[in-house]
């Protein structure tokens, strides 16, 4: 979970600089070629097995869902993250009380259990009362996974705020700007950038996660994995094609990801 659970951006040893020894096969991704090997050999058994092709077919219509749900629920975390962040952060005693009650709640209870008492508690607590239809599992899933990744974006926000010089702050002041100005312009630019990598690790982290929307029957891909090996019990072709499509996912947006932060990387850090 977070930054320690998430699977690390993907980082390449970067070759020496001109005049040094050169580039070294030890500075080589062999572990990206040896991925691609794995990911080759299970494409290979899908395109030239019936039974494993039938259980791409079939598994892969999780694959949107996956992504929905990965999607929104990084989403609505990264904005109550950072709301739960600014409270941990206040001048005011209620709010960062409030603030810490939530993110340790949260962190100290396990995720699965988490999810089905938002799922078949908190949501009906909410609902009920207001008379409305109850949302289906796919949407109890995500609002369960944005509040367990809240608690923990929230306090890569709040390390990524305090990261920035005091004196950013003060010269903000200084011209005029109010609080909130400065926490607009002057300290959130600044604080994304530091912390994309780690909210980089919370996004992969939720990737790997969103398999959990399986115990709410929410037809992702563990889910169709599921129910296809349970019918057919082709264990290896099964959890083969999921652990492949996973790979894909997971280290595909790994490598994006870290393009992406040497893209925003302020310079000379």
């Amino acid at each position: 979970m977070g930054a320690a659970q998430g699977t690390a951006a993907a980082e390449f040893v970067e070759p020496g600089p001109p005049g040094s020894s050169g580039y070294s096969w030890g500075e080589f991704p062999w572990w990206l070629v040896a991925i691609g090997v794995g990911i080759g050999a299970i494409a290979w058994r899908i395109a030239t097995h019936p039974r494993w092709w039938e259980g791409f077919l079939f598994i892969r219509q999780g694959l949107s869902i996956t992504l929905l749900v990965t999607a929104a629920s990084f989403v609505f975390a990264t904005l109550l993250g950072l709301v739960v962040a600014l409270g941990r952060l206040s001048k005011r005693a209620p709010l960062r009380q409030a603030a810490m009650l939530f993110i340790e709640v949260i962190r100290g209870v396990p995720v699965i259990v988490t999810i089905f008492a938002v799922a078949f508690v908190f949501v009906p607590m909410i609902w009920n009362p207001l008379g409305l239809k109850q949302p289906s599992n796919l949407i109890r899933a995500i609002i369960a996974l944005s509040i367990i990744y809240a608690a923990f974006i929230a306090e890569v926000f709040r390390a990524g705020i305090e990261a920035v010089p005091r004196g950013q702050l003060e010269a903000g002041r200084s011209v005029g700007l109010t609080e909130g100005q400065i926490t607009r312009l002057v300290v959130l630019p600044q604080a994304i950038r530091n912390i994309m990598p780690a909210l980089g690790n919370d996004l992969i982290a939720l990737l790997k996660d969103s398999s959990l929307a399986s115990i709410l029957a929410v037809r992702e891909l563990t889910q169709m994995t599921r129910l296809w090996t349970g019918s057919t019990f082709q264990f290896r072709a099964g959890y083969g094609t999921l652990v492949a499509f996973y790979l894909v996912l997971t280290v595909g947006l790994s490598l994006l990801l870290r393009w992406y932060e040497r893209r925003i990387r302020i310079p000379g850090t």
